[in-house]
């Protein structure tokens, strides 16, 4: 009986990571969207009423891209050094799209606790 306690132990530990990944990946319930730098927001966007356009931000000279289409937001093009945040591909979920050089974050409205959290 002693050696399963290990064994239940990292079953559990697995079952909660899966929790809240799912937890944590899933799409909000709100088609409200905000792009924001620097904590302030310059644009929020219904999704669901946006027509397709381009919208560009500006920081310090380099520009961010971003798209909607198709009542979707991504990341077009960013003139920063890594261009994670053009990689992270369409918001579809409560995670941000961020593009840390230039201070732009793409989220959905309402699910800024982490930042209001730390600060």
């Amino acid at each position: 009986m002693k050696k399963k306690w290990p064994f239940v132990l990292v079953g559990i530990l697995l079952l909660a990571g899966i929790v809240g990944s799912l937890l944590v990946l899933r799409r909000p319930d709100t088609n409200m969207v905000e792009i924001v730098q620097d904590g302030e927001v310059l644009y929020r966007l219904d999704l669901a009423q946006a027509e397709d356009q381009l919208i560009e931000v500006e920081y310090n000279g380099r520009v961010n891209t971003i798209e909607i289409k198709d009542h979707q937001i991504h990341m077009l093009a960013a003139q920063c050094p890594d261009n994670t945040c053009v990689h992270m591909g369409w918001l579809n979920s409560s995670a941000p799209i961020v593009c840390l050089p230039n201070r732009l974050v793409i989220q959905f409205a309402g699910e800024d606790a982490l930042d209001a959290a730390t600060g």
